[in-house]
């Protein structure tokens, strides 16, 4: 996958959240990471993404793409609870 680092807008797309958790879920899964360790990176991408998504100035095709992440790091979050 060939992403670029910022997109037009200077932010990063959704897609390098989403990659990021992915990768933590995946490591959950595989009982890689400390559920610690995973609860709180995950916790850093939600606040990061809900700050984000607070930004009036930010496009709406942009947000609604950050939204989307969030959705899922919010899931992530519930299962790593549950896992607890």
């Amino acid at each position: 996958m060939n992403k670029e680092p910022l997109g037009l807008n200077g932010l990063p797309g959704h897609d390098y959240f989403l990659d990021a958790v992915n990768h933590i879920d995946e490591a959950v899964t595989k009982k890689s990471i400390a559920l610690g360790a995973a609860k709180g990176i995950v916790y850093s991408l939600v606040e990061t993404l809900g700050s984000m998504i607070g930004d009036p100035d930010l496009p709406s095709h942009v947000r609604s793409g950050y939204e989307g992440v969030l959705e899922v790091a919010h899931e992530l979050e519930a299962k790593i609870a549950n896992l607890s």
